[in-house]
């Protein structure tokens, strides 16, 4: 979804101030060293699928707070609190999806004293604007044999904490960025890559510990790739009707094709009443024999998402549903081997 980025309310500014008073920045001038009383790595994620990867990178090293950890909290229209501008003050290390998604992580730096550096995730996707001409992001590249994290993204994530204070370059909404890129595990590899980077820095002596833990990490992101390709090897090209863009590229690595109209998923993603041609071209598209699986969102809907959805109940066709957060008791590795073995799954009905 799409929202303008959020600016902290005046009373929880104030409300912070006090707060705030006596905390100094989280890291010394070198940025070298870590606030927390048990000399752990404190980290502020801003859901709990970022928050999650950092845990397995950093494992003991690391204390980890998302500040949206509930499917009933939706990061688009999130408002936070005197505690969350707290928790983001002392934060040593911070991590955003970044492209509008989580702008409410934006607002809470900007009011904050904090200068800890911010690893903002869409500037690690392929996709993303200002990656255009840079090979997989600035980073390496599987066929040329460049080793991995050797080069940081086109926009740099060091600039995140200049003298000039939070740069915006990847936190706005950009027309035609699906921005919900924790689907997309390449990117989601990066982004690991990055947090094993800021934490070698902030802790040098545990460099092997967190390579250690970022391998497993990457074989458990190979492992959902290869589950992606046997989808792709049995399917590729099945047409999937998929109600809003959050697992677009998940969908799009399984070599599917979504064939949902722009302005029906653009509406639900807005939160719109979805025009009545549309809904009447998606409802033909069910109809049609063309669509494999509908695929819906846990956290939006509305009565046309109904509507399709009971339509492919009364034909027979799979309905499946992916979340915007990571389910009670899931890893990221584990939560999306499942939403692939779900879609693989469907496919095979």
């Amino acid at each position: 979804m799409t929202r303008n980025r959020l600016l902290l309310p005046a009373a929880l500014v104030a409300a912070s101030a006090l707060a705030l008073a006596g905390c100094a920045g989280t890291t010394d001038a070198a940025g070298s060293a870590p606030s927390g009383d048990d000399g752990r790595v404190q980290i502020v994620a801003s859901t709990n699928v970022y928050g999650q990867i950092a845990e397995a990178i950093g494992g003991d090293l690391v204390d980890v707070t998302s500040i949206i950890a509930s499917a009933s909290q939706d990061p688009h229209s999130y408002e936070p609190s005197a505690q969350d501008q707290l928790t983001v003050s002392r934060a040593d290390l911070l991590i955003e999806n970044g492209g509008g998604y989580d702008a409410f992580v934006d607002a809470l730096i900007e009011s904050s004293d904090v200068d800890a550096p911010v690893i903002t995730a869409v500037e690690y996707s392929h996709d993303w604007p200002e990656n255009a001409g840079h090979d997989d992001a600035g980073h390496d590249d599987a066929e040329n044999g460049e080793t991995a994290g050797s080069e940081t993204p086109a926009a740099d994530t060091d600039d995140h904490a200049d003298e000039e204070g939070h740069d915006h370059a990847g936190h706005d909404h950009v027309e035609g960025f699906n921005e919900h890129v924790w689907y997309d595990p390449h990117t989601v590899e990066h982004v690991a890559e990055a947090i094993a980077d800021e934490l070698k820095t902030l802790l040098p002596d545990d460099a092997d510990a967190i390579s250690t833990n970022l391998t497993a990490f990457t074989d458990g992101v190979a492992g959902v790739e290869d589950a992606l390709a046997q989808v792709e090897a049995s399917d590729a090209g099945a047409g999937v009707f998929v109600t809003e863009p959050v697992p677009g590229y998940l969908v799009a690595a399984a070599g599917l094709t979504v064939v949902t109209p722009e302005a029906f998923s653009e509406a639900v993603e807005e939160g719109q009443d979805v025009p009545p041609a549309t809904l009447l071209e998606a409802l033909d598209l069910v109809a049609s024999g063309d669509v494999r699986v509908v695929i819906t969102n846990t956290q939006t809907g509305g009565a046309e998402t109904t509507q399709v959805v009971d339509d492919a109940d009364g034909r027979g066709i799979p309905v499946i549903q992916f979340a915007e957060t990571l389910p009670e008791g899931q890893t990221y590795i584990s939560w999306m081997d499942e939403n692939v073995a779900a879609l693989a799954d469907a496919l095979a009905r």
